[in-house]
């Protein structure tokens, strides 16, 4: 990219990528709440007491909270208006190709556009990750976790944390999809 007359970024696979992840958290929810209807069955049923050794002190695992439905909503929204920020763009930086026409200040606002997906405030119990997209792993070293703030809040089934981090990430896709909208706008 180093020597790339045009910077070779297309916000349209950004989109799509995003979606794939904001899919996933959406299925992971849903497993979560089957698999927590599964033990809480087995769990009241006595099913983890069969094997009980009656010499030896059994406790068995409590019920778990059900899993309530978190309004995704803002952030489907906020993806919605980065699918159209990205697409007007797209049509531009094609535009801008075929006729050769691609300026040092244009290259410069594709890739600052980046810098839209950091919150200020970095994730819960981590505030020096800003990146709202991809992070590594609270648990998993240097594993990447997608939309980190959200799932991390899913997998530690603290509901209020994952619907503030939705609310959250939306806002800086939003900043994102105002940006890239701008800068459509500019190169018109």
């Amino acid at each position: 990219m180093a020597h790339a007359d045009v910077l070779p970024f297309d916000f349209t696979h950004l989109h799509n990528t995003v979606n794939d992840y904001s899919d996933d958290l959406l299925s992971l929810l849903q497993k979560t709440r089957e698999a927590t209807d599964v033990e809480n069955q087995v769990i009241q049923s006595g099913g983890y007491s069969v094997g009980e050794d009656p010499d030896k002190k059994f406790v068995g695992p409590v019920v778990k909270p059900e899993v309530p439905y978190l309004d995704f909503s803002q952030l489907q929204n906020a993806l919605g208006g980065l699918k159209k920020s990205a697409d007007s763009l797209q049509v531009i930086f094609q535009n801008k190709i075929k006729a050769g026409n691609v300026s040092v200040a244009f290259n410069q606002s594709l890739y600052k556009a980046e810098q839209q997906l950091l919150n200020e405030t970095g994730l819960p119990r981590r505030a020096w990750y800003k990146h709202m997209l991809y992070a590594p792993g609270f648990y998993t070293g240097y594993g990447v976790k997608t939309l980190p703030g959200i799932r991390e809040a899913i997998e530690q089934r603290n509901w209020k944390e994952a619907q503030d981090q939705i609310i959250i990430t939306a806002k800086v896709i939003n900043r994102l999809s105002d940006y890239l909208s701008r800068v459509a706008t500019a190169n018109k």
